[in-house]
């Protein structure tokens, strides 16, 4: 236990670090003019990336990108590898091809970071945010944020090797966190002021607490297929093949789909706000405003969304043809059905009823908040998506920490084993 209590020591001091970064300014920020454009961006996708930085963009911290070209370039990556026949080759070539993925994805993060701090930096100076309008302001500025980006990366590989967990969700989960006092303040706020009803109050928490439970249930939700093997062996004088299950989630495409859907509806906003006051562009404004978080349309489009991503990340990160491949190789098979193609086909309609349930599970809890927000004139942010992410992280956290409690347990009880035989072995 001892070893366990270091790893998770180390954890905690890594996101304590990672905290205090959130709170390093970039050099030459004006704070003041930053916090008045984000009270004019509400609804935007900054308000969406702030979330996801723990607010380290509101307040343009070296940590203002936090791990988000990270993730880009980790998406780009395996949706490449399924697709680059050089990249499916690595994936094959068991730990030292995982490691060159590894390494491109680090080397996609650094131009994912670049790209993204200089067009942070370009608004910057567009809107007069940075004291020093020059160009070496802008060029300590990118770096500034590109080096934060990519300490956080190294940050989050350090908690997964020698703390516990994934590091990169484990950031993201804790910037999340970070943004539910304020969100709790500003409720109680609201109920100070008689905007918003204890009751009501009561109700969301309520709500919220069912909407985590069934996050819980489905996460951990599995349909399995029952496997055969080939080989046979007799027990008690009967012939038995032993068997197995193939397990599949219900929500095979994870909180990938949503987090798609929502960036892709907040750009409108984003393009309105930005560039709605050009002439000739008036009516972006007006388009923006149908597509506000809540509407009728934002909806329909946000249920829509999440489908097809649904459908189109299981697509490209799931191959029925491989696992029905190496069944066959295994010498494994689904009972009644035929190996190879037809047990593809099998899988895929299996997937296919799977991929229904879980979009219409990952609609209703992304939707649900923003029912309940124009419902009651709630002004704090709630996400369904921030608490898909943070539950599936905690889950995930939750499953290694049993997972080495349970190793360690095994390898004291083989210990004791070994040295109650060596001193029997010496008494003979």
């Amino acid at each position: 236990m001892s070893e366990l209590w270091r790893r998770l020591g180390f954890l905690a001091f890594a996101l304590l670090v990672y905290r205090i970064g959130t709170h390093i300014p970039i050099p030459g920020i004006n704070p003041e003019q930053v916090a008045a454009l984000f009270q004019q961006s509400q609804g935007t996708i900054l308000q969406y990336f702030n979330l996801f930085s723990g607010g380290a963009l509101e307040r343009m911290s070296i940590f203002a990108l936090s791990v988000i070209p990270y993730i880009s370039a980790a998406i780009v990556m395996q949706l490449f590898s399924n697709s680059v026949p050089y990249l499916q080759e690595l994936k094959k070539d068991g730990q030292s091809g995982r490691n060159k993925i590894t390494q491109y994805t680090r080397y996609g993060t650094v131009v994912f970071a670049l790209i993204q701090s200089s067009a942070l930096t370009i608004t910057l100076q567009t809107a007069g945010l940075l004291e020093s309008g020059s160009i070496f302001g802008a060029v300590v500025a990118v770096l500034s944020i590109v080096t934060g980006t990519v300490f956080l990366m190294w940050l989050g590989e350090q908690i997964s090797e020698r703390g516990i967990g994934n590091g990169i969700s484990l950031i993201i989960a804790t910037s999340i966190i970070t943004g539910v006092p304020r969100a709790f303040g500003q409720a109680l706020e609201q109920t100070q002021q008689g905007d918003l009803n204890y009751l009501i109050l009561i109700i969301l928490g309520v709500l919220t607490l069912i909407v985590v439970a069934l996050v819980v249930f489905v996460e951990n939700a599995q349909r399995k297929i029952t496997v055969n093997y080939a080989q046979r062996h007799q027990v008690r004088g009967m012939i038995q093949a032993p068997s197995s299950f193939l397990p599949l989630k219900l929500n095979m495409s994870g909180v990938i789909p949503a987090i798609f859907a929502s960036t892709f509806l907040l750009f409108p906003a984003t393009l309105s706000s930005w560039f709605g006051n050009i002439e000739g562009l008036g009516g972006l404004q007006e388009f923006a405003l149908y597509l506000n978080p809540g509407q009728p349309l934002y909806i329909l489009l946000f249920v829509i969304l999440i489908v097809s991503f649904c459908y189109i990340w299981l697509a490209l990160t799931f191959s029925s043809n491989d696992m029905a491949e190496n069944l066959k190789r295994s010498g494994a098979y689904v009972p009644g059905i035929r190996p190879g193609d037809q047990t593809a086909t099998f899988i895929d309609t299996i997937l296919s009823r799977l991929t229904v349930f879980g979009a219409f599970y990952l609609s209703l809890v992304c939707i649900l908040p923003l029912i309940l927000i124009n419902s009651f004139g709630i002004s704090f942010y709630l996400g369904g998506t921030s608490v898909l992410i943070v539950v599936v992280v905690m889950l995930d956290l939750q499953r290694q920490i049993q997972s080495y409690v349970m190793s360690q347990q095994y390898a004291s009880i083989l210990k004791n084993a070994n040295i109650s035989g060596s001193k029997k072995s010496r008494r003979r």
